[in-house]
């Protein structure tokens, strides 16, 4: 699987927060978290690709209670980051944090979370899953890198044990640059075309993701959900705007010379003319969220 280092996920989570709080009123979280307990003073959530913990920040105030996470990611340094990332957003949100035997936990107004962080690599070992131990599995930006096969044997997974799926931040395809440059439609479709490579699970569903897991949740019986929850980087807001466009131009460039070689010179011609205008640049990314429950 592609790796994602920690300072790009520090950077795009701001735009991320925001996005999903774009979507927060489609979904009930607190009267979810109460159906899938069954009686169970604890909800049991299940985060794939965790990273640094961007999914328990956006969701554990959100759905109440008390909760159990156990947050899966590969990568060993991900995971080493993770109690740091954590700790620092529960001082900055006034949290309490402690460290534990086996995990670590937080506590907020109105819930509480244990954590456990588990390294379990999902391209080979899906299996390793503890799904009999959630009622909610989640993720967050994954489902465009991830293949039709693997996203069928998830699924299938998932539904067969009863657990209920939200996955966000999942991109559509959509890129839209105000202003507009040369250039902007070709490397748009050479872009679109390297986030279907294989990322490590084979061929990636890229923009297709979010239709392709709706058609096929939908088959296995379950009720969806589906909100917007675009990126919008307004390079006039300053900083820290700025940079997450540069990050993005210069992710895009690079993705479009693997692509196509051929493309090279125009690739760098557009970031270049690109970042003269970072100023006075607006970028929607478009990206949606989904929540699946079985009928």
């Amino acid at each position: 699987m592609t790796g994602f280092s920690a300072d790009w996920l520090a950077l795009r989570e701001p735009f991320d927060r925001s996005a999903r709080a774009a979507s927060a009123a489609a979904f009930d979280l607190p009267a979810l978290a109460l159906r899938l307990r069954r009686g169970d003073p604890v909800l049991g959530v299940l985060d794939l690709a965790c990273g640094t913990g961007a999914n328990l920040r956006a969701l554990a105030p959100r759905l109440g209670g008390v909760q159990r996470w156990l947050l899966v990611d590969h990568d060993p340094l991900l995971l080493a980051a993770l109690p740091g990332a954590l700790a620092a957003w529960a001082e900055a949100e006034g949290f309490l944090f402690r460290r534990e035997a086996e995990g670590l936990g937080i506590e907020g107004p109105g819930w509480r979370a244990e954590v456990q962080p588990l390294r379990i690599d999902l391209v080979q070992d899906l299996a390793a899953l503890p799904l009999a131990q959630v009622g909610l599995v989640t993720a967050s930006a994954l489902l465009d890198l991830v293949s039709a096969d693997w996203l069928d044997d998830l699924l299938a997974r998932a539904c067969h044990a009863g657990q209920a799926l939200l996955f966000a931040l999942t991109v559509d395809g959509r890129l839209d640059w105000t202003p507009r440059v040369t250039g902007d439609d070709r490397l748009a479709r050479l872009f679109a075309a390297h986030q279907r490579r294989d990322k490590g699970f084979g061929a990636a569903l890229g923009g297709a993701a979010v239709d392709l897991a709706a058609d096929r949740l939908r088959a296995l019986g379950c009720e969806l959900k589906l909100a917007p929850s675009d990126w919008v980087i307004d390079g006039r807001e300053g900083a820290q705007a700025q940079a997450m466009l540069a990050a993005m131009l210069a992710g895009i460039a690079a993705a479009v010379r693997a692509q196509d070689p051929g493309a090279a010179a125009l690739a760098t011609d557009w970031e270049a003319r690109r970042l003269r205008l970072l100023a006075r640049t607006r970028l929607r990314v478009g990206h949606r969220e989904l929540l699946a429950t079985l009928r």
